[in-house]
């Protein structure tokens, strides 16, 4: 398989070449800029800037930048620019034969006290764009979701379709199949290894720091390494450009502090949050009082001086988080993770049509588990990442762009644990990884895009992983002007794992390792294809359909005796399923309904069983209404059917032997043994459940409030969680719960 991908992608490559022409250059230029909020200078992603008279236009990246290829030269023409929450705003520019026209626009915000509702420009639509399984989310729409106890980036990823979560306690996610630890997290283009807080309550990347977030949910192109399933990028602010601000904010749970600002030719930000009460976790935990204590910390630089480099912009970014669980009883548990990170980026924009990023990069994690009196098992983690990326993008006449990259990572991961039947073990390795990619994005015809590329890891963390490529490939046909066509199809390589507990009901953080060298590295292929109608300008109808293949995931050895065994063992996952979506959107309120239909197998040793997030069934429909004067409501209702669990049988008197050459007369020595059926043959009830939310903003003097106010499981579902297996007594989710959070901004 992965030879005829290779074989596909040089044909492909060839034949792209082949045509790549760079004639009219001295016919046309470019204009290239960025878009900004004039209010702050943070930069606008995912706005529209449009040229009528050549009925053509682009919208910005993740860091704000478009560019227009094509435009006649020696000629004026208006562009008009657009984005929900601001005016419209239109500039006049004329660019030179072969040139680029270089520009930063500036958007002004819509006073909060008149009524948002603004007609703003239509939407551009790239037609060719490669974007099959890619979700755009920017900070704006998280704000608008019911909250739950507070906004929450990755609580807000499930309700996508494909997207599984198994139980309202956690925000860990499952994707199209794939287990958790196949998800990538990456935090300004750093892996965060431990993104969650507090029993994986909430995520450790506090809202408050994000500017926009990029979700891949399958078929993510050459730039992206390191796991089989997804992608979370997620960029953060650089920080007020005009004038020192902060805000401050409290809900049921936190508090959050932030302050920005301007230094010489550039702006920082610092934001932090940190846990104040448990009280509302006991919702959470059936009324168990856990004494959750966590915070964490991100602070970011940016510079940029026409002095040092010309449209050259340097950021240096840290983030710190740490939990702790610490009982008042000597004789329980202690539970500890954290995480640190630190980069260094460089962004270099060329008076050409191309810019590179070169990232520096440490990210940092240790967890651990102190028995004490308890009957857990120790456990010690720690991993320490140092990367260094450098990224490459030019846009030819033609429209076409190439991408170059590399990438060297050196990782050093080691984890101390014992076994169920007390065997300890210790996992140490500390290995590199050279890799580099190139792509090709065909864009140079308006109703077809193809994006063909291939990673090559020249070394690799496992010692099985050198020398392989990683070949991957897109497309976009739009055969009539309303109907879209896209596909996708990939190798995936996974060099490390987390090595956790499966049957655990709640997993309190993941242990990191790199697969040792008696296993292969996790290879998963990929495909998936879907349709999208344009039903009308504010509306569309999705439906996708995916298929995947992983093969040689590490799992835990559960029939480790002896010190001499593995403690990790191969087994493969299959999955596959479809996915329909309709949604509307227009200034007033929007509407999305999603539904999943979905299978997903695991095999260990020739035994073929569910894992715990598969689930047949499962919707949502997410509506959001803009009432005017800063007044939003909206509201979640979703359903799916049961996830499975492993039925209990019966029990039986169990005769435990503590000394076999001990003659015992009497019966204190027999226990109850518990009776299971196969592994997850059962299947929980149906789970459904409605959110509410409600925000205002309005301004006092020189400050702007925020209230949010939200209901939880509005009409007190009793979904279950599991059984308790000693008691077999019904653990129920969440009940109706209300949460309120009050924030100020300065």
């Amino acid at each position: 398989m992965q030879n005829t991908f290779i074989k596909i992608l040089q044909v492909v490559l060839l034949i792209i070449l082949s045509f790549s022409q760079f004639s009219n250059a001295q016919q046309f230029g470019k204009l290239r800029g960025v878009v900004t909020d004039s209010s702050n200078g943070e930069v606008l992603v995912y706005c529209n800037v449009f040229i009528n008279e050549i009925n053509t236009g682009a919208s910005t990246d993740q860091r704000g930048m478009f560019i227009i290829n094509g435009v006649p030269a020696n000629q004026e023409f208006e562009a008009i620019v657009s984005y929900v929450g601001y005016k419209t705003k239109s500039i006049k520019f004329a660019v030179n034969s072969n040139q680029i026209k270089d520009t930063t626009i500036a958007l002004q915000p819509i006073s909060l006290e008149l009524n948002p509702i603004e007609k703003i420009g239509e939407r551009v639509v790239e037609k060719n764009v490669t974007d099959l399984g890619l979700e755009k989310i920017s900070i704006k729409q998280l704000e608008t979701l019911p909250k739950g106890v507070e906004t929450d980036v990755m609580r807000s990823l499930q309700y996508l379709p494909g997207v599984r979560s198994t139980g309202d306690i956690s925000s860990r996610y499952y994707v199209r199949g794939g287990s958790g630890d196949q998800n990538l997290v990456l935090l300004n283009g750093v892996t965060l290894y431990a993104p969650f807080h507090s029993l994986g309550l909430f995520s450790s990347i506090d809202p408050e720091m994000i500017n926009s977030i990029e979700f891949f949910k399958g078929g993510f192109s050459s730039e992206y390494s390191g796991r089989l399933s997804s992608i979370l990028n997620v960029l953060t602010k650089d920080g007020n450009k005009k004038r020192l601000g902060g805000s401050a904010s409290i809900s049921f749970l936190t508090a959050k502090g932030l302050l920005e600002g301007p230094i010489p030719n550039g702006s920082f930000i610092v934001t932090t949050r940190f846990s104040y009460s448990d009280e509302i976790t006991k919702k959470f935990l059936n009324n168990e009082t856990v004494p959750i204590d966590f915070y964490d910390v991100s602070a970011k630089l940016n510079y940029s001086s026409p002095k040092i480099f010309n449209n050259a912009k340097f950021s240096l970014f840290t983030f710190l988080s740490s939990d702790n669980i610490q009982y008042s009883d000597p004789a329980r548990e202690e539970y500890g993770w954290k995480n640190f990170l630190l980069d260094f980026e460089w962004i270099q924009i060329y008076n050409a049509p191309f810019f590179s990023r070169l990232g520096i990069s440490a990210s940092n994690f240790e967890g651990k588990i102190v028995p004490n009196g308890s009957n857990l098992k120790p456990l010690n983690n720690e991993v320490k990442d140092v990367s260094i990326t450098f990224d490459l993008n030019a846009v030819l006449d033609s429209k076409d762009e190439i991408d170059l990259g590399l990438m060297i990572k050196i990782l050093d991961t080691q984890l101390l644990t014992e076994s169920k039947t007390g065997i300890e073990s210790q996992l140490s390795k500390f290995a590199g990884n050279i890799s580099i990619y190139a792509k090709y994005k065909l864009l140079r015809y308006e109703m077809f895009g193809l994006d063909v590329g291939s990673r090559l890891n020249v070394t690799g963390l496992n010692a099985n992983s050198a020398g392989t490529f990683e070949p991957r490939i897109s497309f976009t046909f739009r055969p009539i002007e309303k109907i879209v066509l896209k596909g996708s199809a990939g190798i995936y390589l996974q060099e490390v794992t987390a090595v956790s507990d499966e049957d655990e009901i709640i997993s309190i953080f993941d242990p990191w390792i790199i697969i040792p060298d008696y296993l292969n590295p996790a290879k998963g292929i990929s495909y998936s294809g879907g349709i999208e109608y344009e039903l009308s300008r504010e509306s569309s109808l999705q439906i996708e359909g995916y298929y995947r293949n992983s093969s040689d995931i590490p799992v835990i050895n559960q029939e480790k005796i002896f010190e001499y065994e593995p403690d990790l063992i191969s087994g493969t996952l299959e999955s596959y399923g479809w996915e329909f979506g309709f949604y509307i959107h227009n200034d007033i309120y929007s509407v999305s309904t999603s539904y999943s239909l979905s299978w997903v197998y695991k095999t260990v040793n020739n035994y073929v069983y569910y894992p715990k997030y598969d689930s047949r069934h499962s919707g949502n429909i997410l509506f959001e209404y803009n009432i005017g004067s800063s007044w939003n409501v909206s509201a979640v209702w979703t359903i799916s059917s049961g996830l499975p669990f492993t039925q209990m049988i019966s029990y039986y008197d169990k005769y435990n032997i503590e000394n076999p050459f001990e003659v015992v007369s009497n019966n204190n020595n027999y226990m109850p043994y518990l009776v299971l059926a196969d592994k997850n043959l059962g299947r929980l009830p149906a789970y459904h459940r409605l959110d509410l939310g409600l925000t205002k903003k309005f301004i006092i003097g020189p400050s702007v409030f925020s209230i949010g106010l939200n209901v939880i499981n509005a009409y007190n579902r009793e979904n279950i969680f599991y059984y308790e297996r000693d008691t077999g007594r019904r653990v129920n989710m969440l009940p109706f719960l209300f949460t309120a959070t009050v924030k100020v901004e300065i």
